[in-house]
């Protein structure tokens, strides 16, 4: 048999006679009684092996498994809605490769879908609870996984409902799937994607057999938005959206930012920053937060809340532990942080060149391809996180060396200043901001790159309510930038109340020159005609936002490879 075990959570196709127990790594064993005594069956925790280096159960590719015996028994089905998403696609895929049978559903197609297709998962577009039946409704699923934009009243929800499949919101499932493992959360309003498969890459890199799953698409990754080890260590980018980050209990909790965003869930900024202190009162007793010194919202949080549970940042400069029974470490730009950057500069590559400090001493330079200072926070991140996971178990130099080697090879996560293509001397990229907040840092690192050229934005805003909330933050982000079309908003999981459009911000950008114009097929049009009557020349295009805007780019190159190749050939 193989040296692993299945990993099954909750798996009812076990015998009835099955009881948890522990093993000699303390995760939770399913044992079932038979003539010869207790046999493992699965265990809750992620792989382990016996002492002996033997295991009782195989993963495999069929819709079984094989137990010791020779017996084989269904694979736990798992059906995910709204599939996807970033969020629960990364776990539909975690799920597919440590051996369950997966399907999901979801309204259209995405290209999150594409490689859960080619692992063998069975997909939907649309929702109907005949997505839930197998064999002519022989089987159901043994659990469904539901995505926090999904709405109760779903079709498949409610079948599930009615027949007693068990129903996890994606919160709940997280915490399920991570509570036996030494969990690494990384949560912030802005960063967190990039932050997380970052410091995914560079565990991996320094051999950790990690799990990780990333809300973006990482193309270092073969897994994609996934890395399917064996842990202990598992990293996991923790969403504050419908606060889903509060069913977790973190080893290690990183914070690299609080704003206010999602204002259809917070009302307002207090109330996110409720969230995000019951999210750090969730860490494990023992365990650690990372925090970024530099956010006044991530600072917020170690002063006294409402409940007066969390000490003044002051009393935490040496990492000392809270009341709370776990330990603080800062990371920014300020010297007054654990961890900070000094001497930033950019580098041949378009990234950003570094002075490392600990404590105010240098201890190395660091150097990333990856362009903007809010990419140097959130490896300073990365170093404070890993350093701390290391602390005494290794040389805090050799560590140092190790992360610097690793970091300089990381490129970066999709749909972040991703590079689309060039015609002649224009350059298109494609970047997900949909905060004013992320506006700034992506046009300030774009002029950090691009310092003379012309720059347009072609900015789709995501939500009415996010509009609403921030136009006049909205009104001010486009300042570096030299032209700027707004499209329609992306309703995303909204209806359309009337009262904001995207040419209310258009017309309200005093500077730089800005227009409405809602459909994308018009904006190719308009920028072909501009961007040909200055010959291309020295032009960098944006197309940002976190709904379909990312299509824009890839048609507007072959827009303009073919009008350049026309131009040519006359």
């Amino acid at each position: 048999m193989s040296s692993f075990a299945f990993l099954a959570t909750t798996n009812a196709c076990l015998p009835i006679n099955a009881r948890p127990n522990r093993d000699q790594c303390s995760r939770r064993l399913c044992l079932a009684v038979t003539p010869c005594g207790w046999r493992r069956l699965a265990f809750t925790g992620g792989f382990c092996s016996t002492p002996e280096g033997q295991n009782n159960v195989e993963i495999c590719k069929e819709s079984v498994f094989e137990v010791d015996d020779g017996e084989k028994r269904k694979k736990e089905w798992v059906h995910f809605v709204g599939i996807g998403g970033s969020g629960l696609s990364a776990l539909a895929m975690l799920a597919l490769q440590q051996g369950f049978d997966v399907s999901g559903s979801d309204i259209m197609w995405s290209s999150f879908l594409d490689k859960l297709h080619e692992a063998g998962a069975r997909l939907h577009i649309g929702h109907s609870a005949s997505n839930l039946k197998s064999g002519n409704g022989a089987r159901l699923p043994d659990a469904i996984v539901v995505s926090s934009a999904v709405p109760s009243d779903n079709e498949e929800v409610v079948y599930a409902n009615s027949v007693g499949i068990p129903i996890y919101k994606r919160d709940l499932w997280l915490g399920k799937i991570t509570e036996q493992y030494n969990l690494i959360a990384i949560s912030g309003t802005h960063g967190k994607s990039t932050t997380t498969a970052m410091l995914s890459y560079v565990l991996n890199a320094m051999g950790d057999n990690l799990i990780s799953v990333v809300g973006a698409n990482v193309p270092q990754f073969a897994g994609g938005n996934i890395i399917a080890g064996k842990g202990p260590n598992f990293v996991l980018e923790a969403d504050e959206y419908d606060k889903c980050f509060l069913a977790l209990a973190p080893q290690i909790a990183v914070v690299t930012n609080v704003n206010w965003d999602h204002v259809d869930t917070f009302p307002n900024e207090e109330a996110i920053k409720n969230a995000f202190r019951e999210f750090v009162h969730q860490i494990r007793p023992g365990g650690h937060l990372i925090l970024c010194g530099d956010s006044p919202g991530a600072c917020d949080l170690l002063v006294e809340d409402q409940q007066g549970i969390v000490p003044d940042i002051k009393r935490l400069a040496n990492a000392q532990i809270t009341n709370q029974g776990y330990y603080v470490t800062t990371y920014g730009i300020s010297s007054k942080n654990d961890w900070h950057a000094s001497s930033i500069t950019s580098n041949l590559q378009g990234g950003r060149d570094y002075v490392l400090h600990h404590k105010g001493c240098p201890v190395a330079n660091i150097s990333l391809m990856l362009t903007g200072d809010h990419n140097v926070l959130n490896s300073l991140a990365v170093i404070a996180t890993i350093t701390t996971m290391f602390d005494g178990k290794r040389n805090m130099h050799d560590t140092i060396n190790a992360i610097s080697h690793h970091l300089a090879k990381f490129e970066g996560v999709s749909r972040r200043f991703d590079f689309i293509g060039k015609v002649n001397g224009c350059h298109i990229y494609d970047d997900y901001a949909h905060h004013p907040a992320e506006l700034r840092a992506l046009l300030r690192a774009a002029r950090q790159k691009f310092p003379s050229q012309a720059l347009w934005v072609v900015f789709q805003p995501h939500t009415y309510s996010r509009l609403a909330a921030f136009m006049e933050d909205f009104i001010t982000s486009f300042t570096a930038a030299d032209h700027v079309i707004v499209t329609e908003i992306y309703a995303a999981r909204e209806t359309d109340n009337g009262n904001f459009s995207g040419r209310d911000l258009a017309t309200s950008i005093i500077a730089p020159s800005s227009e409405y114009i809602p459909k994308m097929d018009d904006v190719i049009d308009l920028l072909e005609t501009k961007l040909q009557s200055s010959g291309n020349q020295d032009a960098i295009v944006f197309t940002v936002g976190a709904g379909d805007i990312t299509t824009l780019g890839p048609k507007l190159l072959a827009r303009l490879q073919q009008s350049s190749c026309s131009q040519m050939a006359v």
